[in-house]
């Protein structure tokens, strides 16, 4: 099964990520859980301005967003999942479909 990820991501005054998001749920994982994953985008913070450094008084708008596609394990799905919630970094977490587009879980 495939999920897509967006982490919390601290950064430094010019918007460069000061630590890797993913490194917080990889201690969480057992081996054979994940099977692959896949960098997709990153969202800059919003405290970057035209000059492309924050300005002192927004130091505490300094969180962006990586999000990132997993290839999950079948049977392997539960561990994930509470890997992700345990990691503290996970903002939010969707299954993605065959098409690689965000499944609708109603059905």
């Amino acid at each position: 099964m495939k999920y897509q990820v967006s982490f919390h991501e601290r950064t430094d005054a010019k918007g460069q990520p000061s630590e890797n998001p993913p490194e917080f749920v990889e201690p969480e994982l057992d081996e054979g859980i994940v099977l692959d994953a896949t960098f997709v985008e990153r969202i800059e913070p919003d405290n970057l301005h035209v000059q492309e450094v924050a300005d002192e008084d927004d130091d505490f708008l300094s969180m962006g967003t990586e999000v990132w596609e997993y290839d999950v394990a079948d049977g392997r799905e539960k561990e994930f999942e509470d890997a992700l919630k345990n990691s503290k970094m996970v903002m939010e977490f969707e299954v993605l479909d065959d098409s690689g587009q965000l499944a609708n879980l109603a059905d």
